[in-house]
């Protein structure tokens, strides 16, 4: 969307809240914020017709679910052009959950979640050096992630 859209206080209140806590009932969220659970769910609705509220996720635990690998992977690319073409088969790789096009040194950054090392030298060695138009990569292992958040709405 290339305006931004008009968005009051009650819609930023809307938005922190359910970033806080997704699960609350538009009924409590409402009482919350002085309004009917009508209006909440007015607004919600406006919210998803901008754009702007994209449904909800679950937030798991990958270590419990026994995803020990985090990487991130800088991208170098033969030719810039060639970003959409390359986006597309990363796309492919359901271990890289984020890419980004990026500035400074690399052309593309990349999120890769893995099991084990063995994984990640799967997607790295099998996959990533299949793909054409990828000059070369360098690649970071988390050691810990000390936190993840959103943004503060305001």
């Amino acid at each position: 969307m290339n305006s931004k859209p008009h968005l009051d206080r009650l819609d930023f209140q809307i938005i922190q809240q359910m970033v806080d806590d997704a699960e609350i009932s538009y009924a409590d969220l409402g009482k919350k914020l002085g309004v009917s659970g009508g209006t909440i769910h007015v607004r919600i609705k406006k919210l998803e017709e901008l754009g702007i509220a994209k449904g909800t996720k679950l937030s798991i635990d990958k270590k419990i679910m026994g995803y020990d690998v985090i990487a991130f992977l800088g991208i170098y690319l033969e030719k810039s052009s060639m970003y959409d073409v390359v986006a597309q088969e990363l796309r492919k790789i359901p271990e890289i959950v984020r890419l980004n096009y990026t500035t400074g040194n690399y052309s593309m950054f990349c999120e890769i979640v893995c099991r084990d090392i063995g994984q990640l030298r799967s997607v790295l060695h099998d996959q990533l050096q299949k793909i054409k138009g990828i000059e070369r990569t360098e690649t970071f292992i988390s050691l810990e992630e000390s936190f993840s958040r959103n943004i503060q709405v305001t």
